[in-house]
């Protein structure tokens, strides 16, 4: 029997930016669900100055797969080594490269190799080799557009959580998160909600959203259910004052009635700070502006799921 084929890919793209912010802007796996489109969630396994070990959940030509992986650092030369220890069929196997290297008048040249097999005809090589071109290029673009924005990565993607304290079942509070489809009835701020569910608990959402001066605004997510105590989410639409938007809604039971945990990451976007908040503006106020509006719409849902969760145990006593 023969081995599958190795596909070698190389994929390149300058852009001005200091070498060791664009470099840690892909050393920092955890970042990746607001910098890069097709990551949808990462979960960090295990993790050093050298090397660490990863599951993430990305879309591949449209559809949600996942895979573990294992990267190593070498920070002296810019460089960071990758390979997928649990493939997503039809991939075999998977690894590469990011390379960095400071070029002149401020800029970086970044250096994206990709090695693979494919399992199947030459119609899944094709698939998954256009796959990875697509989703290549377009994290190099997006890379390019952060690095690029004129604010330290630190000043840009901000990461900020809620912690409350609820009545009834962590596994209720989690049902009504999940049940997003009921929102509209159920949530003042939500408008309208579409919710298409594909297999392994993953969901397409698109939602309108009523923010306090009556005006709305249209968010698409790809949504990751965790039954029973977690959901994680990446807006494939954000509002014009986000370059990305992920999150995680934890769900658990203490002493007095369950316990809800929501974190946001966001990356904003510089050049809509002006036009969304007004003229005189700065980073700042766009950090305050969201860790309030979305903090508040956040609180908002788990006090109602609260009250939700709270009725069906009166109803069961």
């Amino acid at each position: 029997m023969t081995s599958p084929a190795t596909h070698t890919l190389t994929h390149t793209l300058e852009m001005t930016a200091p070498v060791e912010s664009v470099y840690s802007l892909v050393a920092d796996v955890t970042r990746w669900p607001v910098i890069f489109g097709p990551t949808v969630y990462v979960d960090l396994l295990e993790h050093d100055q050298q090397a660490e070990r990863f599951h993430i959940w990305a879309t591949v030509n449209g559809v949600v797969r996942d895979w573990v992986s294992r990267r190593t650092f070498d920070p002296e030369a810019k460089r960071v080594e990758f390979a997928q220890e649990r493939s997503a069929a039809p991939i075999a196997s998977m690894g590469g490269s990011w390379s960095f290297a400071q070029r002149p008048g401020g800029r970086t040249e970044v250096v994206l190799d990709h090695h693979f097999t494919v399992d199947g005809d030459d119609a899944a090589q094709q698939s998954i080799v256009e796959a990875v071109n697509a989703n290549s290029e377009k994290e190099l673009a997006a890379l390019k557009l952060v690095a690029e924005c004129g604010y330290a990565p630190a000043e840009i993607i901000q990461v900020f959580e809620d912690t409350v304290h609820l009545s009834g079942r962590a596994s209720d509070i989690y049902t009504f998160v999940e049940r997003s489809d009921l929102w509209p009835q159920r949530l003042p701020h939500v408008g309208r909600v579409n919710l298409v569910e594909a297999a392994g608990g993953v969901q397409d959402m698109e939602m309108d959203t009523v923010t306090g001066d009556g005006s709305s605004h249209t968010t698409r997510s790809v949504r990751l259910c965790f039954s029973p105590s977690k959901i994680v989410y990446k807006q494939q639409l954000p509002p014009a004052l986000l370059l990305g938007h992920s999150g995680v809604w934890e769900f658990t039971d203490g002493p007095e009635g369950a316990v809800a945990r929501s974190q946001h990451m966001v990356a904003i976007n510089p050049a809509a700070i002006a036009t969304v908040l007004g003229e005189g503006q700065g980073i700042a106020d766009a950090q305050q502006y969201l860790r309030n509006a979305l903090g508040a719409n956040s609180r908002s849902t788990l006090t109602h799921a609260g009250y939700w969760a709270e009725s069906l145990a009166e109803n069961l006593t």
